[in-house]
């Protein structure tokens, strides 16, 4: 009996040694040394951290309109890369107003004092147990950022997002913490049909079922932090930083003022929208068509 018990399990020993021959090799993680982000990536179900040469770099000087917001999220990650106590970030509100631009300018503002940055897709947060596995042991300070967030009812990444934020990402990994944005304040769609469900108890209001859960979300992030549609002020302020960026010099005469004026307003009527990304998309527009009228 012993005998065929050792058969078997040198068999089965033999079968295991063929399917990992047949696998490919486990991908090592970035050296943190040489490169500042990394994406976490799937391959054939195995997860991997895939360094990022050249991550976007945005100076935090280069985002107006934001002052508010920009001192809160820089106070925090302050407080993060220094080892003291830092509150996970939810960052909220109109669409292209600067919620990622922010994130990315705090890993080109602490990365020297050794900030790194994780992004995880939306559909990989199941994972995020693993990442912080891979993260705790490193001597960096790690924001694992979530993009664009915004879930269904009863998807996995929402209760698993939800689990983390309820402590640390991980019991032992203290040198991890989330950002996440999205255009949803409660990272979920809002229906009509919710508010039905909301019940008066004497003078009190009582939401329903539907909101609580939403709500019990994005109230797990330590710190909100929205953003609101450019004034035109604002946007035209926008415009020129973005300008100055790409190189291009303010307006020699009031004539080419007010032509790059409505050029940039007309820009933003068109995309029905004023913002910090319409600025920047102007910019390039605009730096572009100089460029090409000094081309020979």
């Amino acid at each position: 009996m012993a005998k065929d018990v050792d058969k078997l399990i040198a068999r089965a020993e033999a079968v295991l040694a063929r399917v990992e021959a047949l696998l490919p090799p486990a991908v090592s993680d970035p050296d943190w040394k040489k490169v500042t982000a990394a994406r976490w990536r799937k391959r054939n179900g195995r997860g991997y951290l895939q360094g990022v040469a050249h991550p976007h770099s945005i100076a935090l000087t280069d985002l107006v309109a934001v002052d508010a917001q920009k001192q809160a999220i820089d106070r925090n990650t302050r407080q993060f890369v220094s080892g003291l106590p830092a509150n996970t970030v939810l960052l909220t509100g109109s669409r292209g107003t600067g919620q990622s631009s922010l994130v990315k300018a705090m890993l080109a503002r602490y990365a020297p004092r050794g900030l790194r940055l994780v992004e995880v897709d939306k559909a990989d947060l199941t994972d995020l147990p693993d990442i912080a596995e891979h993260l705790e042991e490193q001597p960096y300070r790690f924001i694992v950022f979530c993009d664009d967030l915004t879930f269904d009812a009863g998807e996995a990444g929402y209760k698993a997002l939800k689990v983390m934020l309820d402590g640390s990402i991980a019991g032992g990994a203290t040198n991890v913490v989330i950002y996440a944005t999205s255009n949803h304040r409660h990272l979920m769609p809002e229906y009509f049909s919710e508010n039905l469900e909301t019940r008066h108890v004497g003078e009190e209001v009582h939401p329903g079922e539907s909101v609580e859960e939403k709500i019990s979300l994005s109230e797990r992030f330590g710190l909100w932090i929205s953003f609101y549609p450019f004034a035109q002020d604002d946007y035209l302020a926008a415009v020129d930083r973005w300008l100055l960026h790409f190189g291009v010099a303010k307006a020699g005469s009031s004539r080419e003022a007010e032509e790059r004026t409505r050029e940039a307003l007309q820009f933003a009527l068109q995309r029905g929208s004023r913002s910090g990304r319409v600025a920047w998309q102007f910019a390039r527009h605009w730096a572009g068509g100089l460029g090409l009228k000094r081309t020979p």
